[in-house]
């Protein structure tokens, strides 16, 4: 088992930028990816930002340039810079984990944090 806590979301301003936070805890070890998801009024949720243990990233086409996700391993934690940020963006945005555990993988989800990008 994994929980994902975020934070960080708020109201924003076109042009601004937010940086969202997410705590893993539970069976770390476990964790091959952590991510984040958004999903936006009327949207399905979909991808925003995934990195690997080993760093490796991916980002929606969409937030390439603007967005930035990094982890902290020491502190359990993955974070996303979001940088010119636009109306478009406002979302839920849920931290992501998938596990693999004899050869199985699961994915877990945090509550949700809401970004909201208005003037």
């Amino acid at each position: 088992q994994v929980q994902l806590v975020e934070s960080g979301g708020g109201l924003v301003q076109p042009g601004g930028s937010l940086r969202l936070s997410c705590v893993v805890s539970g069976n770390i070890g476990s964790v091959k990816t952590v991510g984040w998801y958004r999903q936006g009024p009327g949207k399905e949720r979909d991808l925003v930002a995934t990195i690997t243990n080993n760093r490796t990233t991916a980002y929606k086409s969409s937030v390439k340039g603007r967005f930035t996700i990094s982890r902290d391993n020491a502190k359990s934690a993955v974070y996303l810079q979001m940088g010119s940020l636009q109306p478009d963006d406002t979302a839920v945005y849920y931290c992501y984990a998938r596990t693999i555990l004899m050869g199985s993988n699961q994915d877990y989800w945090g509550q949700g944090t809401q970004v909201t990008v208005s003037s």
